[in-house]
């Protein structure tokens, strides 16, 4: 068995869906259909049972699934050692970072390093910061960009920390939170996001908002807050370019600091003899300091 046939199967255990892992590996349905029944024969056993609502992994195709992604791992390893050997910047950057900065702040940084490395190829998933933390933990990317205090063992590099601000269009002050019916526009978070806007209200004020709208993700509070639904507390990293009619109040503490978020690169040691994960590192770190 060759390793696009591993492949095929990883692809097919991930979608269990004929339709979409054709689409993804470039097949037609009937073609991939063929070639997966030579693999079952070679095999000699059913790995995909198929039924109307998809397909579904038999207990032998469990194994079989395992073998074949542990081999494209294996394959993936040895590229990344030969490459690491000549030193060019070539291979695949494998990177995993938490959605708000993925959609503000990583694109400027992936164009200025595709342009000086145009023969690294960049996959890149997003996601939670617990994502970001189970994708790196087993190795499936090189290097996992996190929000907020992140414990880590290995290689962690802070990038930057931005305030979070209130964003509204008719609040001017901070305390005015408590006395308007606007709504309070929060957004579901997996890291402790959360919890800190309630300690800062607590530890400052005593007493939280009460009215509230609950959005299913952070850019969903910012277009309410930009379209004058109510307010909302926002990193400022996901204010940028934004009109200037919309008021942005920092959150101020006590003792005149500003609250702020974390953003964090994470990777392992053994990753950073990867030319191309080095020269990430190197260029990001150009990146802040011109970006600064």
């Amino acid at each position: 068995m060759i390793v696009t046939e591993y492949e095929l199967l990883v692809c097919l255990a991930d979608e269990l869906n004929m339709r979409k892992s054709a689409e993804k590996l470039f097949l037609s349905q009937p073609a991939l259909s063929q070639r997966l029944q030579t693999i079952e024969s070679r095999w000699e056993t059913k790995i995909f049972i198929r039924t109307q609502k998809g397909l579904l992994l038999t207990p032998e195709g469990e194994a079989i699934v395992r073998h074949a992604a542990s081999v494209i791992e294996r394959e993936h390893q040895i590229q990344e050692r030969l490459e690491a050997m000549t030193g060019i910047v070539r291979g695949t950057l494998r990177i995993a970072c938490a959605s708000v900065v993925a959609q503000m702040w990583l694109p400027r940084v992936l164009k200025a390093y595709t342009r000086k490395y145009p023969n690294v190829q960049i996959a890149l998933q997003t996601g939670w910061t617990s994502d970001v933390h189970q994708l790196l933990s087993k190795g499936a990317v090189h290097l996992g960009i996190v929000r907020g205090a992140t414990p880590w063992k290995s290689v962690k590099k802070p990038l930057f920390t931005d305030p979070l601000v209130l964003v509204d269009r008719e609040i001017t002050k901070i305390e005015d939170v408590f006395e308007t019916d606007r709504p309070f526009i929060q957004f579901k978070s997996d890291s402790n996001y959360y919890q800190v806007i309630q300690d800062y209200w607590q530890r400052n004020f005593g007493r939280i908002p009460k009215q509230a709208m609950l959005m299913d993700q952070i850019e969903t509070s910012r277009q309410m807050a930009i379209n004058g639904i109510g307010f909302a507390i926002l990193p400022a990293v996901t204010l940028l370019h934004t009109e200037k009619e919309i008021h942005q109040i920092p959150l101020t503490e006590k003792d005149g600091t500003t609250l702020g978020r974390e953003t964090t690169l994470l990777s392992y040691e053994q990753s950073l003899a990867l030319p191309q994960v080095k020269a990430f590192f190197e260029l990001t770190e150009h990146f802040l300091e011109t970006d600064r």
